[in-house]
């Protein structure tokens, strides 16, 4: 089992990585501006502009506070052309550089076709799953993770009974207010379970401190739910104030990490 909770984090790393280089659209070159003049019209016409001064400060330089020079206000020149050009500017986890990684790479770089459907399918869905995460202040990268759970199917259901885009458990889709019944299944509600799947992420990553830990997390408590260790998997997220708890298993699935 924890092989394929290995694989699953390697196939998520060596998927952002294939998109990072090759990209999934080209920008559309921006013509230049004609300096010709339209027939008939005379450029003695041309209103004059002023000539730029420019604004050189005067007097000894101060230095600045480490406050002042944070990033987070430094904004983009250009805004984002495409969506895939604004996750790319999003993503904020640190690489995993490992032979599994490359493994993945060269396995989805080998499936174009797959690849083409996949993201075909994600079009209807994958704007909104970006907001979300940029609204949130989360990395971008997480808006890759349908493509690994359920190739982006809302439909989709697995052997272990997981369900939906996100491929949420039973018990966890009710403990983040995933509504089952015999007239509806919020798991394959595409807004509701977008909506969980990162309030259960911002969750974890709230309780380690790192994006890797708090996805092999996610994926360690639903092979837990998977072999029916129901109470090991929602218990422990109800018991998520007892840090001895959560330390303990954080140091178990960290682990794992180191590949």
């Amino acid at each position: 089992m924890e092989e394929r909770i290995q694989m699953k984090l390697t196939t998520l790393v060596s998927l952002i990585g294939l998109l990072w280089l090759t990209g999934c659209a080209n920008l559309a070159p921006t013509s230049g501006t004609s300096d010709t003049t339209p027939t008939g019209t005379s450029p003695a016409t041309k209103p004059a502009q002023a000539a730029h001064v420019p604004i050189i400060p005067t007097g000894p330089l101060s230095p600045i506070a480490s406050t002042e020079a944070s990033g987070e206000d430094v904004a983009a020149l250009q805004a984002p052309a495409d969506l895939w050009d604004r996750i790319r500017r999003g993503f904020a986890m640190p690489d995993l550089q490992h032979e599994l990684v490359q493994d993945r790479e060269r396995w989805y770089a080998t499936r174009p076709d797959y690849i083409e459907r996949m993201t075909g399918r994600s079009s209807k869905y994958l704007f909104h799953i970006v907001e979300e995460l940029e609204r949130r202040n989360m990395p971008t990268e997480l808006a890759l993770l349908p493509y690994i759970e359920s190739a982006f199917n809302p439909q989709a259901v697995s052997s272990a009974r997981a369900a939906g885009m996100w491929q949420f458990m039973p018990a966890t889709g009710t403990y983040f207010d995933l509504k089952q019944n015999a007239f509806r299944d919020d798991r394959r509600d595409v807004l509701a379970s977008t909506r969980a799947a990162l309030d259960y992420l911002q969750k974890l990553y709230g309780m380690f401190g790192d994006w890797h830990l708090a996805l092999e997390t996610a994926w360690g408590l639903k092979a837990d739910s998977m072999n029916g260790s129901k109470a090991s998997s929602v218990g422990m997220l109800r018991r998520s104030s007892s840090s001895t708890t959560w330390n303990k298993y954080g140091r178990e699935r960290s682990g794992m990490l180191s590949i």
